[in-house]
């Protein structure tokens, strides 16, 4: 089991186009514990943000009568993806990593599987 930091220097080093990343509780929309970043990526500001996209989209599956879980959301912009995976053990209740990746520098398969392992590892 790794704990937030390890994971989000995990997350960083093993990322081909890894811009920053978070580990975040969407129940308060608090990270945890960031990593990377800067003036242009803000990643308490994006981490509260996500909150609302992850929110929104619970609501929406219940109204449809949707079940199963939310593995990952994709947000794709010109230049970047933003990647949000939730975290499904049992320590991690709540919480969502959250990556940037460059778009012209990553694999995006790659990195979800780098994610996917990543959140099946952390303990909190």
């Amino acid at each position: 089991m790794a704990s937030v930091e390890v994971s989000l220097k995990d997350i960083m080093t093993s990322v081909e186009g890894a811009l920053g990343a978070a580990v975040v509780d969407y129940s308060s929309g608090m990270a945890l514990g960031t990593l990377g970043g800067g003036k242009d990526l803000d990643l308490t500001v994006a981490a509260a943000g996500n909150t609302d996209v992850i929110r929104a989209k619970v609501r929406t599956m219940e109204l449809l009568g949707l079940t199963g879980q939310i593995e990952d959301i994709l947000i794709t912009l010109e230049s970047q993806y933003h990647l949000i995976r939730l975290v499904t053990g049992r320590s991690g209740n709540g919480l969502f990593l959250y990556l940037v990746l460059d778009k012209s520098r990553s694999n995006l398969a790659m990195a979800r599987h780098q994610l996917k392992r990543v959140e099946e590892q952390l303990e909190v």
